[in-house]
């Protein structure tokens, strides 16, 4: 964690690296619900918890100089019922107005924190 990640809005998490840029490649690790406090927001909300982990990407990748059209690949995680990934599947729609990159949803039995339903990682490739 560095000085920039939280100036740009990211929660302190001791000991986790939210990315790591590779040449023109930037590996987001999982980005979870957390507001700028460290707090999980939208508990029991799939689709309010998908936009806030795609808030916290996007930041990432502001922060990085890369755009949202460098997305490659996601990866998202949800808890629960098959609603529960309909619901962050609509969000994840709603922020791609030119289309999902490919990406995976994937229904799991928990996540790493509390209240936690849903984590996002991605692949970010400039070419």
């Amino acid at each position: 964690m560095n000085e920039a990640e939280i100036e740009a809005g990211l929660a302190v998490t001791p000991g986790y690296r939210y990315a790591e840029e590779v040449g023109k490649q930037l590996f987001i690790a999982g980005q979870v619900p957390h507001n700028a406090d460290g707090q999980i927001i939208g508990i029991d909300n799939p689709h309010i918890q998908t936009l806030a982990c795609l808030d916290n990407l996007f930041r990432l990748l502001a922060l990085h100089r890369y755009s949202i059209k460098h997305i490659r690949q996601l990866v998202i995680y949800v808890v629960g019922q098959h609603s529960n990934l309909v619901q962050a599947w609509a969000a994840v729609e709603s922020r791609f107005s030119e289309g999902v990159p490919p990406a995976t949803l994937l229904g799991v039995a928990a996540l790493g924190h509390e209240g936690q339903l849903v984590e996002i990682d991605a692949t970010v490739i400039k070419t």
